[in-house]
């Protein structure tokens, strides 16, 4: 297998990565035109000292590669720090690797210090969107009952107006990913 800094110098630009997507385009670049990054210094500093790069793993149609990604792309932008995507689908060898509760969950974040090394992991949500979605699937009828493919479509189309519009979200996001590579960062 490739090794994650192998798999970063091939990957996709971020910013070409967002001008491809096919699917959630529309909603990902009004998260994106939407979310300033907090004034935050010491974060900010922090990644333009140790410019780490980031190699996201990711999917176009995932509602929270739509709003993470969005997030994400603005951090990097301010701390000037290198992101590229590669597709989960056609990695799979990479996303087995970085498994979540055995699933293959995206998006993901790997941090890469200038060894190529990961020194920190993120994704595939901030702990306040988790909470949401579980509460919000806890409502779903079982999965036998003939109302539950309607139940989770609607649900689906209110998760991406939420994703697209709550702000609190967004910043639950940013913190999130600020907590833990500030963390990683920091040792």
């Amino acid at each position: 297998m490739p090794t994650e800094q192998q798999y970063f110098e091939e990957a996709k630009l971020f910013t070409q990565y967002m001008d491809d997507m096919t699917t959630k385009k529309d909603e990902s670049f009004s998260i994106y035109n939407q979310f300033e990054v907090p004034a935050d210094d010491e974060f900010i500093t922090v990644l333009k000292e140790q410019a780490p790069h980031i190699l996201v793993i990711t999917e176009d149609w995932c509602g929270d590669a739509m709003m993470n990604n969005a997030i994400l792309r603005k951090i990097a932008e301010a701390a000037d720090l290198e992101m590229r995507a590669v597709y989960r689908d056609e990695n799979l060898e990479l996303i087995d690797e970085y498994l979540t509760n055995g699933g293959r969950s995206i998006p993901i974040y790997l941090l890469l210090n200038k060894d190529g090394e990961v020194i920190a992991k993120w994704g595939p949500r901030a702990e306040k969107v988790q909470q949401y979605v579980m509460e919000s699937r806890a409502k779903f009828p079982p999965k036998e009952d003939p109302t539950f493919e309607e139940v989770q479509k609607a649900f689906f189309e209110q998760m991406t107006k939420e994703f697209t519009d709550n702000k609190e979200f967004h910043l639950s996001v940013y913190e999130d990913i600020r907590s833990n590579w500030l963390q990683a960062l920091q040792k």
